[in-house]
């Protein structure tokens, strides 16, 4: 996804994942920055949350590119 990124195109695509999907992409963050997160601890977390988590990462991911 951090491949031509867009924030909207981003905003959207994570706002339509479920939980599950959420979770599988933070367990398998395939970027610069380190995702330390366990399954136990993501799952206790609101759905909300863990795609507040991926945007946040990839708008992190995406400012560091461009400056």
């Amino acid at each position: 996804m951090a491949a031509g990124f867009s924030f909207e195109k981003t905003c959207s695509k994570i706002a339509s994942m479920g939980k599950r999907e959420v979770i599988r992409r933070l367990l398998n963050f395939d970027g610069p920055i380190k995702m330390d997160f366990s399954a136990d601890y993501l799952e206790k977390l609101s759905t909300d949350r863990l795609r507040h988590i991926l945007l946040a990462a990839f708008v992190t991911i995406n400012r560091k590119r461009a400056s």
